[in-house]
């Protein structure tokens, strides 16, 4: 198994742990995190934030992980199927009330020396929405 392939494999264990040290372990100090149909942000600080907020608005699996990986390693990408419940209002999306919700998602990688530079993810928010509306 190539360094590039254990390393993406070892952040989404820990995902699926919910072990955030874990998957922060995982990224350079200066990891871009291009949130889906939002803006950029830069740090492994602001994305432990980032992951403070999921943890209190989601509880989400994924499941049905395909990795693809660069001949050189310093790409990847991922593609999963998001089996989640909205446990907490998040700001600008529908109340929560417990709904569940199972998605198809994707993520992009930048790895460099041995650890992700940039994660990219990517799902449709639409289709989300209207899951956690209807339920």
């Amino acid at each position: 198994m190539s360094p590039s392939r254990a390393l993406i494999e070892r952040y989404y264990e820990a995902f699926n742990r919910g072990d955030w040290e874990a998957m922060l372990g995982c990224l350079t100090d200066d990891v871009a995190h291009d949130i889906n149909q939002g803006h950029r942000e830069s740090g492994r600080d602001t994305f432990r934030r980032f992951l403070d907020r999921m943890n209190r608005c989601y509880r989400e699996q994924l499941r049905d992980v395909v990795l693809m990986i660069s001949d050189d390693g310093t790409r990847a990408a991922a593609e999963y199927v998001v089996h989640g419940e909205y446990l907490a209002d998040d700001e600008g999306l529908p109340p929560a009330r417990g709904q569940r919700y199972v998605l198809p998602g994707g993520a992009f990688f930048d790895i460099r020396d041995g650890r992700i530079a940039r994660v990219s993810n990517y799902y449709n928010l639409q289709d989300w929405i209207a899951q956690v509306t209807e339920r």
